[in-house]
């Protein structure tokens, strides 16, 4: 993610994994939202029939839906969104880095996926026109602790094939950031921005000229077996009156509301998402020259997150951050928006309370930042001396769906369940719970995946 870092509420003090931020408003996101709302379906005269569903219209689960209308062209197949548009809270609320693949560890799911997904996502961007900047990265040493550190992220880079990644002196940081300073660096000249929601919308227009089905405002309640159709078993019920749809197979890609989809087929809560808010400051436009491309710190190794750091968007402002603190509901971007059952639903977790309690220090100091931005002066400075408490303000935030053990652990892998026995439900129907950051520079490369599984878990081309 991309971007993960970690916070605590002043409940229940903890800290956890974020990366999440608005979106900046883009011309071309809006035709595309315009263009879906003329296409979108009504379910309130009739109900249709699929091969395959798809619940959930962040990047994840449309990138899905499009790879799999690509290999098997006949399917019919839909996607229901609860919102009015896709890519409506994660995907487009994220910081618009496509990430090279250098802190995770070799060998592992996430590391392919992240540098397959990225050459695919540049891949794609170039076919499709839509707008990136290679703006580079720098993450940046300042000590000698920090110099070992990054030799070490070094060869794990490599060992992932990040491509070109190369670790410069403190005399040459400045020949790429002339303002920032430190011992030493690694460059990754690949890493990227880019809208992450506009490509989503992107997504979908391929999903949709393939014979797709997009139904926005269609906000999953129930899922039921259905009475006296063996070819379509499921039924999925919107909130609104008529909202039906039948299916032969079902793939759910709900993000914040992951778990909950979960649990209505049989499915335990476990994991639970519990969501943070990253909350991102803006650069002053007198100072956004002192920002050419991405510049992050060296990864702290006793806590799992990425630290405070600055990211050009494309738009031309700079976001400073993020912090993390405990979101008040799932969909919550702001210390106003409150859902007390989905706040006491967090608070009482288990996981949560485990967690939180390993991490009370870290997380009060979360918390301050996030009333008092000035707090956030002294990191930035660390690495960019002239940025004063004057050129900083409020920005975007977004909030992160995370996945958490009973045990307080973050979950950092792909989540899929089903529920049990030999019912429809059980059967039919397939749950993604956790796609791990950095999902929108992994999405194609995903998409593939979730497709082999879709292929597989349902026999479909066989």
């Amino acid at each position: 993610m991309g971007q993960a870092r970690f916070l605590i509420n002043g409940l229940r003090q903890g800290f956890a994994k974020v990366g999440a931020t608005n979106t900046a408003i883009n011309p071309l996101a809006t035709a595309q939202v315009a263009t879906q709302k003329r296409h979108q379906h009504s379910t309130a005269t009739k109900s249709c029939a699929y091969d395959l569903v798809v619940v959930g219209g962040g990047i994840v689960g449309a990138a899905s839906a499009r790879e799999i209308l690509l290999r098997h062209p006949s399917l019919k197949v839909a996607i229901l969104e609860k919102e009015s548009q896709l890519a409506k809270h994660q995907s487009g609320h994220n910081s618009g880095v496509i990430h090279a693949g250098i802190y995770y560890k070799p060998g592992t799911l996430k590391a392919r996926l992240c540098v397959e997904g990225m050459h695919l996502a540049y891949a794609y961007l170039d076919e499709k026109k839509i707008p990136y900047k290679k703006t580079g990265k720098l993450i940046v040493a300042t000590d000698k602790k920090e110099a070992k550190l990054l030799d070490d992220l070094h060869k794990r880079g490599i060992a992932n094939k990040v491509p070109d990644l190369r670790m410069i002196e403190g005399c040459e940081i400045q020949e790429i950031e002339p303002y920032c300073q430190g011992l030493k660096a690694l460059h990754s000249p690949h890493t990227g921005i880019v809208d992450w929601g506009l490509v989503t919308q992107y997504y979908g227009e391929d999903f949709k000229r393939g014979g797709g089905h997009i139904y926005l405002e269609y906000n999953v309640n129930k899922f039921s077996e259905t009475k006296d159709d063996s070819e379509y078993p499921v039924t999925i019920h919107g909130v609104k009156p008529g909202q039906t749809v039948r299916t032969k197979n079902v793939l759910t890609c709900g993000g914040l509301q992951s778990d909950l989809l979960a649990e209505k087929t049989g499915c335990p809560r476990d994991p639970r998402i519990v969501p943070f808010r990253g909350e991102y400051l803006l650069l002053s436009k007198e100072k956004q020259h002192m920002v050419k491309g991405n510049i992050y710190p060296v990864p702290d190794p006793r806590f799992p997150f990425l630290g405070v750091h600055f990211t050009p968007r494309m738009d031309g402002s700079i976001w400073l951050g993020p912090n993390a603190v405990l979101a008040l509901k799932r969909e919550g971007y702001t210390w106003a928006d409150i859902n007390l059952f989905e706040l006491f639903d967090a608070l009482r977790y288990p996981g949560f309370v485990k967690m939180a309690s390993k991490y009370v220090g870290f997380g009060l100091s979360e918390m301050s930042k996030s009333w008092f931005i000035n707090l956030q002066v002294k990191a930035l400075q660390k690495y960019i001396p002239d940025i004063t408490e004057y050129d900083i303000q409020r920005g975007p935030a977004g909030v992160r769906a995370q996945a958490m053990d009973l045990q307080g652990n973050l979950v950092d892998d792909f989540v899929f369940d089903r529920g049990e026995g030999t019912g429809a439900l059980a059967q039919r129907v397939l749950h993604c719970r956790n796609a791990p950051s950095p999902g929108a520079t992994s999405s194609l490369a995903i998409a593939k995946m979730i497709a082999d599984k879709i292929e597989t878990e349902f026999c479909i081309g066989k």
